[in-house]
């Protein structure tokens, strides 16, 4: 696949902060690159770089082959965003908000009408088309902003926690589309908090923290990272110390910890390790009601790549 998107050894400095430090990779055409980190890893800076919003100390990027200008408008055309803040008209319908959106590049009225009754399709705002913003309920505010940032049907896409503060309904509608933009042909590079979003929508996630990647790969890959190759959940009356000190002494066990009448154990590896577990249990006595086994998550390893402390 062609590379849509290469970034290399980009920089971005404020004084003596690195917000992005020396940042190196590319994003592949017809791909959903999901961009993880917590709060100021720099995603932002490097999408805004990326789209020449901000001026940056060092590197290079190049989009479609091309190198990236704040004066580039034949790629910016080519390019939708969609920021986390709702941006539209308060005074316009939602029909004639998709209209003036996409009418920043299509020039075509029937061309425009087209592609405008084909955003509104894609997100599922028939009904509401004569309806102004501030009618609409939170979910459809986010569906509306979805449709004026790819009406003019974007070869790239930026999409910024598009989901966020949304129902389970309008959320996954808000999926459906990204996935038919995808399927469309489109190359989509997708930030967001909710790991199982990530799971379902990404072909591949880059994990940032200060400025720079900690991993990259697909979701399987990644969990491959984690320091643990499986976790056993216990729900049970709180154990003697006896009973958590055999625990902590299984072979495999990194760690074992009962809280709030739970019992988390990680293992490094193992085949067996359930049925040793039930062993323990049953031969110190300790009562269960439920006990299960997973794999690690990707909250598991995005968590033990950035830490488990509070970030602003």
């Amino acid at each position: 696949m062609k590379n849509v998107i290469e970034v290399e050894h980009l920089t971005k400095a404020y004084k003596d902060l690195k917000a992005v430090d020396d940042l190196s990779f590319e994003v592949r055409e017809g791909e959903i690159l999901g961009l993880l980190g917590p709060n100021g890893s720099g995603k932002s800076t490097t999408i805004n770089c990326i789209l020449s919003l901000l001026n940056f100390s060092a590197g290079s990027i190049r989009i479609f082959g091309e190198e990236m200008k704040p004066d580039a408008y034949d790629l910016k055309a080519r390019i939708g965003v969609v920021f986390q803040e709702v941006a539209v008209f308060d005074e316009l319908t939602v029909y004639e908000n998709i209209d003036y959106f996409c009418g920043l590049y299509i020039a075509d009225k029937k061309l425009r009408r087209q592609y405008v009754e084909e955003a509104i399709e894609l997100v599922k705002l028939g009904e509401f088309k004569k309806f102004r913003p501030k009618k609409l309920s939170g979910g459809l505010l986010r569906r509306l902003n979805i449709a004026c940032g790819i009406a003019h049907k974007p070869n790239l896409i930026f999409l910024d926690e598009p989901t966020v503060a949304v129902d389970p309904q309008s959320r996954n509608h808000i999926l459906d589309g990204i996935k038919k933009l995808r399927d469309a042909g489109a190359t989509i590079v997708y930030t967001t908090h909710y790991m199982e979003e990530v799971e379902i929508l990404c072909d591949r996630v880059m994990i940032l923290d200060k400025g720079k990647i900690l991993a990259s790969g697909t979701t399987d890959e990644l969990k491959g990272l984690a320091g643990m190759e499986e976790k056993i959940t216990v729900e049970s009356e709180e154990p003697e110390e006896a009973g958590l000190a055999a625990i902590r002494a299984q072979e495999n066990v990194i760690a074992a910890n009962y809280r709030n009448g739970v019992f988390l154990i990680t293992y490094r590896k193992g085949e067996n390790n359930l049925a040793e577990l039930i062993e323990i249990l049953k031969r110190e006595g300790i009562r269960y009601h439920k006990i299960f086994s997973e794999r690690p998550t990707l909250n598991d390893v995005f968590l033990e790549l950035t830490g488990k402390e509070l970030r602003d």
